[in-house]
């Protein structure tokens, strides 16, 4: 898991990891990914024995052992096979060929262009010397979803989204059925032109906060700092780019199982285990660097206990209290427009 090593005056700096990101050598996040391997090997026999035979079926077991983590080996199996992605790819086997034949939409491509080069610059995988270079696989990949869906096209935030699938899947038609699922069922309304998902969601979880860190809430409140300025790039990105690599892996794994309470739970793990430096913030700028610093260092570098953390941190946060604070926020929201 280490990943192969950069060329001569870089190689005892810099490695790259098995996703393809440059990262520091000889750092404690490194030696937690050597840790964690162990346990990555361990699982994998399970997850072995678990998906001998017959087709993967959701039940408690699954659930288990989603939220242990799985094996990159199976994360693209398992991911297609929860979401739904994998029977929509079945029903529909030509559809992704036709939507890269679709007549070209030149605002699309501009859109969708323009971001390319942006996409990842740390991952070896993504730059336009690489061979084999995903730069076009990600194009594909949001133009097909730009024709399939009109209402949305291309959306900034999209492409990283996208690009982790890629990364994951190794498969054009994969990632866009996940991401297809995914915008659809689990963040609905995140990337449309009224963004009104995303909006409820920071909302909901200003209420959540309020229950269940209240401190925090009165801090924000008293000065003046709203949700979105410190949250929205956690929740269109799902968490991509705001925590490590294998971390954000282990949280999609359990949110294409459980939907996005996921989401929910990261956002007030980070901010209940941090509460004692968030309230130390006593203007505004201060708050929202430290918002900025809860999502580094050892609590999410070590992704294995960081998932334990977000089970038991927020406490209980039932589907239908969810969604009554869906349904309070979205009026909220709905008012404010």
């Amino acid at each position: 898991m280490e990943g192969a090593e950069l060329g001569s005056d870089q190689e005892r700096q810099i490695r790259v990891d098995e996703y393809g990101f440059e990262r520091q050598a000889g750092t404690e996040a490194e030696e937690l990914v050597s840790d964690y391997q162990a346990v990555l090997n361990r699982r994998a026999i399970k997850w072995r024995k678990l998906l001998q035979g017959s087709r993967l079926q959701r039940s408690l077991r699954v659930k288990r052992y989603i939220r242990k983590g799985i094996p990159n080996e199976y994360r693209s199996l398992v991911w297609m096979t929860v979401s739904g992605a994998q029977g929509q790819l079945e029903k529909n086997p030509v559809y992704y060929k036709k939507l890269l034949e679709m007549e070209e939409d030149p605002k699309l491509i501009e859109s969708i262009r323009t971001d390319i080069n942006r996409t990842f610059p740390d991952n070896i995988q993504f730059r336009s010397s690489a061979n084999p270079c995903l730069q076009q696989p990600l194009f594909n990949v949001l133009l097909a979803y730009g024709n399939h869906n009109k209402t949305i096209g291309y959306c900034q935030g999209m492409n990283f989204v996208a690009g982790y699938l890629l990364i994951v899947t190794k498969d054009e038609e994969k990632s866009f059925w996940l991401l297809d699922s995914l915008i659809k069922n689990i963040v609905p309304g995140f990337y449309s032109p009224t963004m009104i998902g995303l909006k409820t969601d920071q909302e909901v979880l200003a209420h959540l906060v309020r229950m269940k860190v209240p401190a925090v809430a009165e801090l924000m409140e008293r000065h003046n700092v709203m949700w979105t300025l410190v949250v929205s790039r956690w929740f269109i990105c799902l968490f991509i780019d705001i925590l490590p690599v294998e971390t954000v892996l282990r949280i999609w794994d359990c949110l294409f199982y459980e939907g996005s309470k996921i989401t929910f739970r990261v956002a007030l793990t980070l901010i209940k285990y941090h509460q004692a430096s968030i309230l130390e913030g006593n203007n505004f700028p201060a708050i929202c660097e430290k918002f900025k610093q809860i999502t580094h260092g050892p609590l999410v570098q070590d992704c294995h206990n960081f998932m334990k953390k977000i089970f038991t941190e927020p406490g209980r946060l039932p589907l239908t209290m969810i969604t009554k604070l869906r349904e309070r926020s979205r009026a909220q929201v709905d008012d404010q427009s």
